[in-house]
């Protein structure tokens, strides 16, 4: 089988627009657009802000790349593909926003695509693998809150499985828990947040129906999210809760960099450095063995983070 990349390409390009639609007509301010091209193939256009009054940093990004050879990431849970030429593509964004009482919050839908050997290099197989595309989705999106409400959750949670009910009810149990289980800190024991949804190496319900699962979970992003801003971004803040906020996102950085898999893959594909890391919250405070004051509205975050049903 052979894959119909632009549809995928339609499909994401329109996403991005309509997401950046979405956070310019809730922030007030214009993302800037910055198109990239990479010399290894392919490129993307990152769409971003900084220094707004509600989104203090954020981006949504669009890339498309490729390549002759597939990376280690990619490679080395199907050994069996590795040397075929590739191709991915997806959106990806990161919203840090500047009153603490609004949540951070992460998105990302996305296709690779390991390319079926030319037909001059051999026959019907290679290495026992049918000489096609294989194909594979990926994404979902999570929740981090640093002052948390707990209707918030629930409505985050609640949209996430209604994206994925028709698709499969057995979906969002599964991918609620996959999410709790990446989205952890180990060496912290404590997760990043609330959670969502994720999912990687997808492809059991076939192209047509896999592709299908991931728009309706990029389609659900502002259904999820531009509520609970709306709810709480005119909440009174201080200096004290800025300065948690702070704090807590160098738990953000520290997954991103020691754990996340498509900034591994980001860097290792050649992908563009500043579009990769602009996950990274804009200011971020490092304390030595802190911990909140017990019974303090700082403390509640941590009651939240173990991992519980919502839904």
């Amino acid at each position: 089988m052979k894959i119909d990349t632009q549809r995928t390409y339609d499909f994401f390009t329109g996403l991005q627009g309509r997401i950046v639609d979405g956070l310019e007509a809730i922030g007030g301010q214009p993302f800037r657009t910055d198109t990239w091209v990479r010399p290894e193939g392919g490129g993307g256009i990152s769409r971003l802000i900084e220094g707004g009054d509600v989104f203090e940093r954020g981006g949504v990004l669009f890339s498309h790349v490729m390549g002759a050879t597939l990376p280690p990431t990619a490679s080395a849970h199907r050994p069996e593909l590795a040397g075929r030429p590739w191709e991915a593509m997806g959106v990806s964004l990161v919203l840090h926003p500047r009153n603490p009482m609004v949540p951070t919050v992460h998105l990302n839908v996305r296709v690779f695509i390991a390319k079926a050997p030319k037909a001059e290099e051999g026959a019907d197989a290679v290495d026992g693998v049918l000489a096609d595309d294989v194909f594979w989705f990926g994404g979902g999106m999570d929740l981090t809150p640093y002052y948390p409400f707990e209707e918030d959750a629930v409505h985050f949670h609640q949209t996430c499985k209604d994206a994925l009910d028709p698709s499969g009810a057995e979906l969002y149990p599964q991918f609620k828990a996959w999410c709790d289980t990446y989205f952890y800190l180990k060496h912290r024991k404590e997760a990043r947040g609330i959670g969502g949804i994720f999912y990687d190496d997808f492809n059991q319900l076939g192209f047509e129906h896999s592709f299908a699962m991931t728009r309706s979970v990029g389609d659900s992003f502002l259904q999820a999210y531009l509520p609970i801003v709306e709810k709480r971004v005119g909440l009174p803040y201080g200096e004290r809760e800025r300065d948690f906020q702070c704090y807590r996102r160098g738990r953000y950085v520290e997954f991103n960099l020691v754990f996340d898999r498509g900034t591994l893959f980001g860097l290792q594909s050649g992908g563009r450095t500043e579009s990769i890391l602009m996950s990274m919250p804009p200011v971020v405070h490092w304390r030595y063995d802190w911990t909140p004051e017990p019974g303090s509205a700082e403390a509640r975050i941590y009651d939240f983070l173990p991992a519980r049903e919502w839904v």
